[in-house]
């Protein structure tokens, strides 16, 4: 594949629920590499967080909530796209970084299907991002007849791949995990990361994808198919105003990781503590859990509490009302 045409290239950046996506495309914005980088963001909720986790910078950012990038909100990317390439002298690449739950087959066909995104979009290269701690969870978990694993699909569409969260495990469990990413997908390269930091040279603008060996994976990759997410996995979404007290809010967040961790694949979110002019940002995979004060509000921002957590057997009325009561009246 040819790096010399005049088409943009994008990379597609997915992976399982908190295994480090948001963090790779922090990092990419943020490190000197003079490209004008477009962001899309596909978040699986009705509240989105990423895109005010992402750094304030120059770049474009666009996001896409409520569904996921390979069903129900394709058509948005392929609107998105056709809108960015009316602005093609404002940047020079574009990343696409979907949900934790997207098969990226279906993100990375749509390059192929749609005739004016092929004349000047170039499929650059899919990038996985696996989370050492937890991908055995969800790697081997069993699904119903037709069901798909998603981490599965990811690494297996890979054309490269960070074991990231590398400090969280042993030598001997690292080797065992590029086991069975070999075993999965012996074409993608792998690389360990801690924090997603890798060589930019290693994912932007690689020409890595390449169409003949997803069709020797996947023959009918270029025809539309069904396909179906496990419908247990859902999301509940909070957005209040109002200060947080911080003693009932770290009681909270104690019965919510006692209680909910393990069926908890993922949550993050924004909070408005009172007595700080900071934002709160804290973000969790399972019973991991990181918080931290952020930038300072900004001057007129609205200090909205904002949090998503995707998982099993999720009560949306209890998680939200036993956070409202965390509010201080």
């Amino acid at each position: 594949m040819s790096l010399t045409d005049n088409k943009v290239p994008v990379t597609v950046v997915t992976g399982f629920l908190g295994s480090g996506k948001t963090t790779l495309v922090n990092y990419i914005l943020n490190e000197q590499h003079g490209k004008r980088i477009a962001v899309i963001e596909n978040e699986f909720g009705e509240v989105g967080v990423d895109d005010a986790l992402i750094i304030d910078a120059e770049e474009e950012i666009f996001e896409m909530n409520n569904g996921c990038i390979c069903c129900t909100v394709r058509g948005d990317l392929i609107r998105i796209l056709g809108t960015l390439m009316k602005r093609r002298d404002k940047f020079d690449y574009i990343l696409v970084e979907t949900t934790g739950l997207a098969d990226p087959a279906p993100v990375a066909q749509t390059f192929f299907v749609d005739d004016e995104i092929r004349a000047q979009l170039r499929l650059d290269a899919i990038v996985t991002v696996v989370d050492a701690k937890h991908l055995s969870l969800h790697l081997f978990e069993e699904k119903a007849e037709g069901v798909e694993n998603e981490a599965l699909e990811q690494i297996a569409f890979a054309d490269r791949i960070l074991v990231n969260k590398t400090d969280l495990v042993t030598e001997e469990e690292l080797v065992e995990i590029e086991g069975h990413l070999r075993t999965i997908n012996a074409s993608a390269s792998v690389v360990r990361t801690h924090m997603s930091k890798v060589d930019l040279d290693w994912v932007l603008n690689v020409g890595a994808f390449d169409l003949q060996r997803v069709l020797e994976v996947e023959p009918t990759f270029l025809e539309d198919s069904e396909h179906l997410h496990d419908q247990s996995i859902t999301s509940v979404g909070i957005e209040e105003t109002g200060q947080v007290d911080v003693a009932k809010i770290n009681n909270w967040l104690g019965w919510l990781l006692g209680e909910k961790g393990v069926d908890i694949f993922r949550m993050k979110g924004i909070l408005n503590v009172a007595g700080s002019d900071n934002r709160f940002v804290f973000q969790g995979v399972h019973m991991l859990f990181d918080g931290q004060p952020d930038r300072a509000w900004g001057e007129g921002e609205d200090r909205v509490n904002k949090m998503i957590f995707i998982g099993r057997n999720l009560d949306r009325d209890e998680i939200t009302q036993r956070f409202r009561q965390c509010l201080i009246r």
